[in-house]
Order: structure tokens, then C-alpha cells, then sequence
């Protein structure tokens, strides 16, 4: 479904060096892929350019990003717009930067279907409400009519899924999605993630810092240290028996807070 070949990727702005460096990566329908790394690894630079939100003007692109036998780097910006939100759908880190403050909820999960799909009102409203349900907001005709700000965080990241979701894209970008989120909540929405990609078969390419989310999210696991990816492999045999030295790290790092905490 997705094959990224020698993903090269440089800013034009003065920043030095390349932000990923010739990776390669790839997943099958209904994967579950978690790109791991510290801040500056080149993750979520990696993310934004497979969905087409890298500014063309500010970087070059090289290598191949292959979705369902199209180059996406070839695309236009026009033939792109028709693939996010309808076979590619994203959901970022902090709700807020990404609903709009001023508009109703049920208003924002439509929006992607009022982009692709000549569809009534009434239909539109009723596949937000469908898919707010499925996403385990609460009172779905009530939630409807509110605004973000009335909303908890938890129920935000909710809607943003639901919004991400509510076209049943074949693949869904998740960049630190439960970063922001205390750890009941987390736990929560990892838990939702795991249910639309065992129910719905949706494939998962999840960005993260946090190795304990992504081995309990991703089937497959790819490290990442400054722009390339040093370790690929099955979560569980990666995560147990890490053979880069930057994996031992992190690993190393992830024990060493539980003792703390222990």
C-alpha cells in the first residue's frame, strides 16, 4: 500500500544538513507502523511529506513516496488535496492548533466530506454523528453543537479522529497524538486506535517519542536518529533486543523512569 524509496529530504531556509536522509520504509494494508525518534529525527518531517504537507517552495524532495502505485511526489498540489482526507488522513499532536475555535465540533468532522463528497446536509450531519459515536464521544447530537473550548482534551483528540476518520481513508498519520494527554486518557485513545484498525483495517503509521505507546500500538517499528532510520523490525524483538546503540538508548532511557517510578 505504502513504499517510501530513498526518502531524501532538505530544507531551503538555511537549515544545514538534510532533515531525512535516503530512507526507505514500507507498509501492507492494515499495518500497524510506529516511526520512533527524539525531537530533530526527521519523524515527523517523514509524516508531513508522505501526506503532501511539506511546503514545496521551502524544501526538495527527493526518492519516492509510493501510495497505492502513485508517486505522491509527483502529484500536483490540486491532486493531492483529493487524496488528504479522503485515503490519507491526519491527526497531530494538540487538538487546539487544529480546530478551529469559532466553528462547531459536528461542523468540523464534516468538513472533509463536504471537500470530497457531494453529499446533502442532512447526510453529511448524519455520517458526523455516526462516526462521533464510533469514536466514543458522548451524547454525539449534543456534541455536535459544541464548540472545542467545551469540550475536555480527551474528547477533543476524540473529534479530531473522528474528523481524520469519518471517510475511512486507507491510511491514518498520527503525529504524537497522545503526547498531550494524561495517562488515562492516553490509554483510551491508543485503545480506540487499536479498535478502528482491528475493526476497520485502516493502516496506522504512528509517530512517536514515547516507546511504551508505540509497543502497544504497532505491530512494526522504525527508529529514527538524525534523518535515517537505524533500526526496523517486529516492535516486540526491536524493543527486547535493540541492536543499534541509539536503540539501546532509548530503551535504556524507558527503564531506567520506570525504576524511578517504580
Amino acid at each position: 500500500m505504502l513504499d517510501i524509496k530513498n526518502l531524501t529530504v532538505t530544507f531551503n531556509d538555511g537549515r544545514p544538513g538534510m532533515a531525512v536522509k535516503g530512507i526507505n520504509l514500507h507498509m501492507e494494508a492494515g499495518d500497524t507502523l510506529g516511526l520512533v525518534g527524539e525531537s530533530g529525527s526527521g519523524k515527523t518531517v517523514t509524516a508531513l511529506t508522505i501526506a503532501g504537507l511539506i511546503e514545496r517552495d521551502n524544501a526538495t524532495v527527493d526518492g519516492e513516496v509510493i501510495f497505492e502505485g502513485k508517486n505522491l511526489l509527483k502529484c500536483t498540489m490540486d491532486e493531492m488535496r483529493l487524496l488528504q482526507g479522503k485515503d490519507i488522513g491526519v491527526i497531530f499532536q494538540e487538538p487546539m492548533t487544529s480546530l478551529d475555535p469559532l466553528m462547531k465540533i459536528g461542523r468540523q468532522i464534516e468538513e472533509t466530506v463536504k471537500l470530497h463528497f457531494k453529499l446533502k446536509a442532512e447526510e453529511r450531519r448524519n455520517m458526523a454523528l455516526e462516526v462521533m459515536k464510533l469514536v466514543g464521544l458522548p451524547e454525539p447530537d449534543m456534541t455536535y453543537k459544541k464548540y472545542p473550548h467545551q469540550l475536555s482534551g480527551g474528547q477533543r483528540q476524540r473529534a479530531m479522529i473522528a474528523a481524520a476518520f469519518i471517510n475511512h481513508p486507507k491510511l491514518l498519520i498520527l503525529d504524537e497524538p497522545t503526547t498531550a494527554l494524561d495517562v488515562t486518557v492516553q490509554a483510551q485513545i491508543i485503545d480506540l486506535l487499536k479498535r478502528l484498525n482491528e475493526k476497520c483495517g485502516v493502516s496506522l503509521l504512528f509517530i512517536s517519542h514515547d516507546l511504551r505507546v508505540i509497543k502497544r500500538v504497532c505491530k512494526k517499528v522504525a527508529v529514527m536518529y538524525n534523518g535515517e532510520i537505524v533500526e526496523y523490525g517486529d516492535t516486540e524483538q526491536v524493543f527486547s533486543d535493540p541492536q543499534h546503540e541509539y536503540t539501546k538508548e532509548l530503551v535504556a532511557a524507558v527503564s531506567a523512569r520506570r525504576k524511578v517510578n517504580a
